[in-house]
């Protein structure tokens, strides 16, 4: 289904995107990170949290990486209050996320992962490429949603456009 480039490109596209967001969003000051701007997690920093919460869990399960601290969906939004400690989790997040990218192999990647989801309270078992790839579409459907956010506050982004990734 995919390969091992396609996790590398997909690891370096995050953390690229990441930086231009969190770099945005700090030009705002915490309650307008906070204001709640009507999206599925209501404000910047939330859905934000929920990212980072949501990377860690695949991580977990793809990786054996620490699980998150929120043991929920619903918990994942207010996991870390401080806008400090969520960006610098998020920056060391994404350097375990690009280490594990250089050692991710096909034989991974066309195998099953079993776990027990809590979204949809059954366990599930499903190819690991196709899980692979549903983290990355994660991450760009909730940057999606705080890009959206950040403009209607105001403040400018860099290009999202994956083929304008600077190389290297």
């Amino acid at each position: 289904m995919i390969t091992s480039d396609f996790v590398r490109t997909m690891a370096r596209y995050n953390a690229w995107q990441n930086k231009s967001i969190y770099g945005a969003a700090s030009q705002l000051d915490d309650a307008d990170r906070k204001k709640d701007r009507g999206a599925f997690f209501g404000s910047i920093h939330e859905t934000l949290s929920h990212l980072l919460w949501g990377d860690q869990i695949w991580m977990a399960r793809f990786a054996g990486t620490p699980a998150p601290s929120a043991s929920s969906i619903q918990e994942s939004r207010s996991m870390i209050d401080a806008w400090s400690e969520l960006t610098s989790q998020r920056e060391a997040f994404d350097e375990k996320l690009l280490d594990w990218s250089d050692v991710v192999n096909e034989e991974f990647l066309n195998g099953e992962l079993s776990w027990f989801s809590g979204a949809l309270n059954k366990h599930v078992t499903r190819q690991t490429g196709m899980l692979v790839t549903h983290m990355f579409n994660h991450q760009t459907h909730h940057r999606g949603q705080v890009n959206t956010m950040i403009l209607q506050a105001g403040c400018r982004l860099d290009d999202t456009d994956l083929f304008a990734m600077p190389e290297g």
